[in-house]
């Protein structure tokens, strides 16, 4: 599938910015299912500084510094994006939970350095026993580690809602897992938090999210969405997405643009600034299909 993506984001100030400095991420990545072509970045006003590198994960960055007294800033970004079908790990006889639990436990072979590191607590995100009891009922004792990710991906979409009045970026999970309600942020974070009170590695994945028109209705431009899921690590085949929002695997309307321990490694647009006091954030996504 083939889409081009414009992302736009608007910061109006209520008092004017003398000094910005920000960070972007919203170039999508390169993977084993994604290809990027053209990408293009706009700032406005025109930035006085510029630079462009790849984090630690291997998601693009992009600093910027705005030097002139303003109130606005608008990103815009245009990606060209093909996504190829994921391959659907279907065999319920991968090995169980424990097993490969078991691999992340001191000490780890060379082949699971890298998952590793998305065993332990992030700041955002923390293991509890009260997770570790609700992801047990996903997995029992002996299930397979796939089986029990699409149980647990099953459970959050039918035990908690989704409200996007009742949680902020700041919102803590354990707001969340008392609220019972939250966006896909929340989700992406609970069911981590779950996986890792288990001892198994699980990552944050940001990106977008191609909605579907009803039947007989035009698609609307701008109104796709900006979207975060989870990822686990299974032996032998790698990172496998699981989207808790809408209780099922990724496949080819999801475009992934970054990942990493939690939402503030990932931010879309984050900064520090001079001024500007309170203000109003305007996101549009507009994920068009070339096919």
């Amino acid at each position: 599938m083939n889409y081009h993506i414009t992302h736009r984001t608007f910061y109006d100030y209520a008092a004017p910015v003398s000094v910005s400095h920000h960070v972007a991420r919203l170039e999508p990545l390169v993977t084993a299912t994604q290809s990027r072509g053209d990408f293009s970045l706009q700032i406005f006003p025109e930035p006085t500084s510029r630079k462009e590198r790849t984090d630690y994960f291997g998601n693009r960055l992009c600093f910027f510094a705005i030097q002139e007294i303003h109130t606005k800033l608008e990103i815009i970004t245009h990606s060209r994006v093909t996504v190829t079908p994921r391959r659907q790990t279907q065999n319920e006889s991968t090995a169980a939970w424990e097993s490969v639990a078991e691999m992340f436990r001191d000490p780890v072979s060379p082949e699971v350095v890298e998952p590793y590191q998305f065993v332990f607590d992030s700041p955002q995100i923390r293991a509890s026993l009260e997770l570790f009891d609700y992801a047990r009922e996903s997995f029992r004792d002996g299930t397979p580690l796939i089986v029990g990710a699409r149980d647990l991906t099953k459970r959050i979409f039918k035990d908690f809602k989704f409200d996007p009045k009742a949680t902020t970026v700041a919102t803590p999970l354990e707001e969340v897992w008392e609220k019972r309600r939250g966006v896909c942020q929340d989700f992406a974070h609970l069911g981590i938090a779950c996986l890792r009170s288990l001892g198994l590695p699980a990552r944050y994945v940001s990106g977008y999210l191609r909605t579907r028109p009803p039947e007989g209705k035009p698609r609307l431009v701008g109104v796709d969405a900006s979207h975060a899921w989870f990822a686990i690590f299974l032996p032998g085949n790698g990172w496998i997405d699981f989207d808790p929002t809408n209780n099922c695997q990724t496949d080819v309307d999801h475009i992934t643009v970054a990942y990493g321990r939690d939402f503030g490694d990932v931010s879309p647009v984050a900064g520090i600034l001079t001024g500007g006091g309170k203000h109003d954030v305007q996101v549009s996504v507009d994920v068009e299909p070339l096919d």
